[in-house]
């Protein structure tokens, strides 16, 4: 039985009283945004209240339930088991808005707010209104008592907050109202439960659904359910130092692992429930007690693997350093197995370092041949429940890895695909920019570089010059032509290396790039450097030498594995057949997908019937004079493609526009997934320079045209005071994503563009199509012609299942720029339309 009252602040606060978080509540933790809309909101309200003095605004409801201690004579005790994070904000809140007047008005106020609505002044042992955590107990006490500790974790984020709005001031003159709209005008619904009710089971039901709680929240309170007796000592002993070591994602993160050594197929969105399944078959405090105490010692695991700098011993770290850098949280099942194995003394440091050896090795093999992704998931999650137990860990991993068809690269497969594979295409940016550099670093140098802020250069440039053009022309076959060899040579690993971002070598020609190359010192360019030219047998050249050099650093599979080195056609049918109507590519294209020549391209769509081969043109956009349907059609190719919606020219060639090139077919085959963004924790002290500050320098490094950066920042702003923010890419080159809609988000995250600093802005349509409501084609091709009336830009329809873009040299015409902040709103509005229904459906 519940008892519900609406109330306000004061009617909470007033009187001796004391709120208490329970154990299994998490710690305090609104970020930025929520504390925002919360002060927006009473802003607002003390506006109203000037012409209303009786107007309120509901800020949602506070489940208690009676304390089961019984505390002094006359302090009336209640147990928080749902809205603790509400009722810690506003009383933070309070603590702000108290100093803030003492410090412009007076001391008087710190007694009067103080003594009524945070403590209890004559309870000595029940003297705070509001017990948090003790996770969070001391940062709030600092709050409380006007301490100069206040400003520590998240509880002094929010303090630090308040203050900054309170020192506005044009709020500053409002302090009387603001106070007044807090503690009477904010109004709640106190919901208290019953003495006989069980909180946690209250506290379950509320929350079950994720909605507002993380998986580990649940399971926290499910572990302490089960604690009746010993939750106090329990949670001093184990939980606290857990909780203190691993983030909320961090804690779900280890719970979802330790399920995962059981069974690989377990999903995160299922922790909760498989650990309680599991729980519930113990049925003494005693082994749950055991449970904690071994979630305390994986965390510590856990920890090292998070923060690889804690490791001792420097092999071990060094390995674990390179597999964080990786990016994958799919290895974290495996690496807490192999760390668990050396605390329990079934294995050594050199073995574990050399099992992580081989699944690095294992990881930047599969991304040199174009498989970075496939089946990775399953693979690597499946290591600890299938390895050979009987072997030390080490061998057992690298025979798991090798058997199979998991596409761990044999050093044939290395050698072929570093010769005939675009490099620069495979993976996600910031791997193959990881694989240059350690690559680099294979070399031993002593030389202090700073790799991290070092960038992909193609040698031969990605756009010729005809000087490029000539020098490629002297190595040609009967039956090529140069586009085609470029578009087959461009990407690979033989033309790539390092640079830094202020050497800008663009297209210049060879002799120019060769000496700027040669400043830079590192080894990745000597074997360039000393080259008189550089055409196609210096590339191949280069390429067999860095094979080599990689099959000498990374391992490859035991004899038991397969040769994967046979042309991918699988994967140029599924290009073909994802290849949208009104849209062409090239034989050259084509053939640098999956790691042939175009002749071969040509031969095998003559001869075997593919979906679409029609749409397969030469590099200048003519159908080749070869061409013939392999199913026996008879009709004009060219017609075929202009009633498909491809544009020709006078003299018989497709509009440029319409081409997908290289890069695209690979995010159509899925080669080349989204770099998906990340919110940013805030910056530590000694962190170094921000990405946002990155993003800035490549900005102002690679763009020649200051009116190009300026106009780039300004849309950043004005993305800004439309009401989006921006995200920051963790790649060599610092992306940034102009999102609409953050993670966390009902609907999901969405972002229309992602710019990068070297010059481009790339429209995001694949992601758009998966995004409500521009999931909705007939949006995503408003958007497109919206965009397309920029001057400049010229995005074509048979590209909205892509990732297009055009220059940011577009932003230096202030119409442009102007008009594509319309355009840029326009979607921002229609990515909100339905919180606005259910505003409507609200009222």
């Amino acid at each position: 039985m519940v008892a519900a009252a609406e109330t306000t602040l004061q009617g909470l606060l007033e009187g001796t009283k004391q709120y208490q978080v329970p154990l299994y509540q998490r710690t305090y933790s609104w970020q930025e945004h929520q504390l925002e809309r919360l002060w927006e909101d009473i802003v607002r309200l003390a506006e109203d209240r000037d012409e209303n003095p009786k107007a309120t605004h509901f800020i949602g409801s506070l489940v208690l339930a009676p304390s089961p201690d019984n505390g002094p004579a006359g302090v009336v005790e209640f147990l928080v088991v749902d809205g603790q994070q509400r009722l810690t904000t506003l009383s933070i809140l309070l603590c702000a808005i108290r100093d803030h007047r003492v410090a412009n008005e007076g001391e008087e106020h710190h007694d009067r707010l103080t003594d009524q609505y945070l403590i209890n002044k004559y309870a000595a042992t029940r003297r705070l209104k509001l017990v948090p955590t003790q996770a969070d107990l001391a940062a709030y006490l600092a709050c409380v008592d006007s301490s100069a500790q206040a400003g520590q974790g998240e509880v002094g984020a929010a303090y630090e907050f308040f203050q900054k709005q309170l020192a506005v001031p044009s709020i500053a003159v409002k302090i009387q109202q603001l106070e007044e709209a807090v503690i009477f005008g904010l109004a709640l619904v106190s919901v208290v439960a019953h003495a006989d009710d069980n909180v946690y089971r209250i506290f379950e039901s509320l929350n079950n659904t994720g909605l507002k709680l993380t998986q580990a929240d649940l399971l926290r309170n499910y572990l302490f359910m089960r604690l009746p007796t010993r939750s106090q000592a329990v949670y001093d002993a184990h939980w606290l130092p857990l909780q203190k070591r691993l983030s909320s994602t961090e804690l779900e993160t280890l719970f979802w692992l330790d399920l995962v050594h059981r069974d690989p197929r377990i999903t995160q969105g299922d922790t909760y429930a498989r650990q309680q399944a599991r729980l519930d078959r113990l049925d003494t405090e005693d082994g749950i007690e055991s449970e904690v105490r071994r979630f305390a010692r994986l965390g510590a695991l856990l920890e090292v693997i998070l923060h690889p700098e804690k490791e001792q011993d420097p092999d071990v770290r060094f390995r674990l350093e390179r597999l964080h850098a990786w990016g994958t949280t799919t290895v974290y099942p495996v690496l807490l197995h192999l760390l668990d194995r050396r605390s329990q003394g079934t294995a050594t440091s050199a073995q574990v370092a050399s099992a992580m050896h081989y699944v690095e090795s294992f990881l930047v093999r599969r991304l040199l041949i174009g498989r970075a992704t496939a089946n990775i998931n399953r693979n690597l999650l499946s290591i600890v429940t299938e390895m050979d137990k009987n072997l030390p860990v080490d061998q057992a991993v690298h025979a798991y890895l090798s058997t199979g068809r998991k596409y761990y690269a044999t050093d044939a497969d290395v050698r072929h695909a570093v010769r005939s594979l675009p490099f620069y295409t495979n993976g996600r940016a910031a791997q193959r920019s990881l694989v240059m550099r350690w690559l680099e670093e294979s070399y031993g140098s002593k030389e202090p570089f700073a790799l991290t802020k070092l960038t992909i250069e193609h040698v031969l440039p990605q756009s010729m010059s005809p000087e490029w053009q000539r020098m490629l022309a002297a190595d040609l076959q009967p039956h090529e032509n140069v586009a085609e060899v470029h578009d087959a040579l461009k990407h690979t690993l033989g033309n790539l290396t390092l640079t830094g971002y202020n050497v800008e070598l663009g297209n210049s020609p060879f002799p120019v790039k060769r000496v700027q190359l040669a400043k830079s010192g590192l080894r990745l360019t000597r074997d360039i450097v000393a080259c008189e030219r550089w055409g196609r047998p210096q590339i191949h050249a280069r390429a067999d030498a860095l094979a080599e050099r990689i099959i000498e650093t990374w391992p490859g599979p035991t004899a038991q594995a397969v040769d994967q080195s046979e042309v991918r056609w699988d994967l140029m049918e599924t290009a073909l057949s994802a290849l949208p109507a009104g849209s062409w590519t090239t034989y050259g294209d084509l053939a640098a997908l999956i790691g042939t020549a175009p002749q071969p391209v040509g031969n095998r769509l003559r001869s075997v019937p593919v979906p679409n081969a029609h749409r397969v043109l030469q590099a200048e956009g003519t159908m080749a004079a070869g061409f013939r349907w392999p199913d026996g059609r008879t009709d004009d190719p060219i017609e075929a493609l202009r009633a498909e919606g491809v544009l020709f020219d006078q003299h018989g060639r497709a509009d440029h526009t319409q081409r997908i090139d290289l890069d695209e077919l690979a995010q159509l085959t899925g080669l080349a997934p989204d770099e998906l963004p990340r919110r940013l924790p805030r910056p530590r002290p000694g962190e170094g320079q921000s990405r946002a500050d990155r993003f800035a320098e490549q900005l102002a490094v690679l763009q020649q045209d200051k009116a190009v950066c300026e106009a780039t920042l300004t849309l950043l702003d004005r993305w800004i005071e439309v009401g989006g923010t921006l995200l920051y890419g963790g790649g060599a080159e610092t992306s940034c994503f102009l999102m609409a809609r953050e993670r966390g988000h009902r609907d999901g995250d969405i972002w229309p563009v992602t710019i990068y600093p070297s010059g481009k802005v790339e429209v995001v349509f694949q992601h758009l199509a998966k995004r409500t409501p521009f999931d909705d084609l007939t949006l995503r091709e408003e958007f497109r012609h919206r965009l397309n009336q920029l001057s400049g830009v010229n995005i074509a329809a048979a590209k909205l299942a892509l990732r297009p873009g055009f220059s940011l040299t577009v932003l230096a015409d202030r119409s442009a720029a102007a008009t594509l902040v319309e355009h840029l709103q326009w979607f921002y509005e229609h990515a909100h339309l339905s919180e606005e229904d259910d505003e409507t459906l609200t009222v």
